[in-house]
């Protein structure tokens, strides 16, 4: 029995799709949070920044000061000591990473 074209091509794009969909995976990205701190010091030749934060929920770190490593020394350009700053910070190769950081709304 032979399928008219349609069907087949209906059929084989069909399984091509559930095969691309089975393939795909991509880890689901975690959701980040914004965090609220100040400024304490600022390490731009070490692409650092200590913040003294609130707690991060997402990674159970209660809140302190402490010394963050940021993406890109770029990010630190626009802040100095004593902003009120809010970031996002994710953990990476057993580091804390700030991938965004901005002076506080």
């Amino acid at each position: 029995m032979r399928l008219p074209p349609f069907l087949a091509a209906s059929a084989l794009a069909l399984l091509l799709w559930s095969g691309a969909q089975a393939a795909d995976t991509r880890p689901t990205p975690t959701p980040t949070e914004w965090v609220r701190g100040t400024v304490v010091r600022l390490d731009p030749a070490r692409s650092r920044v200590t913040l003294n934060h609130e707690r991060v929920k997402s990674i159970k770190m209660q809140a302190m000061t402490m010394p963050f490593k940021v993406a890109s020394a770029q990010q630190l350009v626009p802040l100095k000591l004593g902003d009120k700053v809010r970031f996002e910070v994710v953990a990476k190769d057993d580091e804390l990473l700030i991938t965004h950081i901005e002076v506080a709304p």
